[in-house]
């Protein structure tokens, strides 16, 4: 058999290579013009959840609150038409701004707490106030001292339940009506105040002697887990962090909080 020069074998190979080009193109032309037997499957895009106050029927409970316009101070009255007896600034005295629950209202007059007065104690603005500035919301906050549990609400429903520390003996939690007025990092006071605190218009009544952490009264972490569920705090509440970061999340401020014995 004759031997095939390099150069004979050189075309050969060019030639194998071009055949196999023009079937892979053609080929794949024939793929392009043909219709798939089964369309592909598409996923539908999972839908995400609806807020809670949506998923449900609403019962139409919803709770008063208002705002005092910036720069501006509200003149708080001891009863419709009264002497002033308070003078609300429109920050609070940590900087947020001023949210007064709306407690009651009397005609054209609104009964507001303020943490301006003592526990129990409303001051009263006219609705048309040209410096207020009124909001609503379904939010609000139950504390049972005697089970020592804080309920989270969404109009009457209860969507987080949890077990809180309350008052020591001497340092008892005070009962009645607040409403949420600051939302806090609990590191910037100390870490004896966990994660967070959200601050309550009213005052702790009888603090430790010796206590230098001031009579507001609050909703905060602890740095001791043990507290949780105890008598154990100087009038305050202690809570877990996933627990007040489902209030930081769902209660502006402004929200009602109620605490009975």
């Amino acid at each position: 058999m004759p031997r095939l020069s390099l150069l004979q074998v050189t075309v050969v190979l060019l030639l194998a290579v071009v055949g196999l080009m023009a079937v892979s193109a053609a080929y794949h032309a024939r793929s392009l013009t043909e219709t798939p037997s089964q369309p592909p499957i598409q996923l539908a895009p999972r839908p995400a959840p609806p807020p809670v106050s949506t998923a449900r029927k609403h019962d139409g409970l919803t709770f008063s609150f208002v705002g005092i316009r910036s720069g501006r101070r509200l003149a708080l009255r001891s009863r419709p038409g009264g002497r002033v007896v308070a003078r609300a600034w429109w920050t609070t005295v940590y900087g947020s701004s001023a949210t007064l629950a709306v407690a009651a209202r009397r005609g054209r007059w609104l009964g507001l707490t303020s943490s301006d007065l003592p526990n129990g104690s409303l001051g009263w603005a006219r609705a048309d106030d040209p410096t207020l500035e009124l909001h609503s919301t379904r939010a609000s906050v139950l504390i049972d001292l005697s089970s020592r549990t804080l309920e989270l609400r969404d109009g009457r429903q209860v969507i987080r339940r949890s077990t809180v520390g309350i008052g020591r003996d001497g340092s008892a939690t005070p009962t009645g009506r607040f409403s949420i007025t600051d939302e806090l990092k609990g590191k910037s006071f100390g870490p004896y105040y966990g994660c967070c605190i959200l601050a309550l218009s009213g005052h702790q009544n009888h603090t430790p002697t010796g206590w230098l952490g001031g009579d507001r009264l609050a909703i905060h972490g602890t740095n001791d887990p043990r507290s949780i569920g105890m008598r154990s705090s100087a009038g305050c509440l202690h809570a877990r962090p996933q627990d007040l970061h489902a209030l930081i999340r769902r209660a502006p401020l402004g929200t009602p909080v109620f605490i009975r014995a």
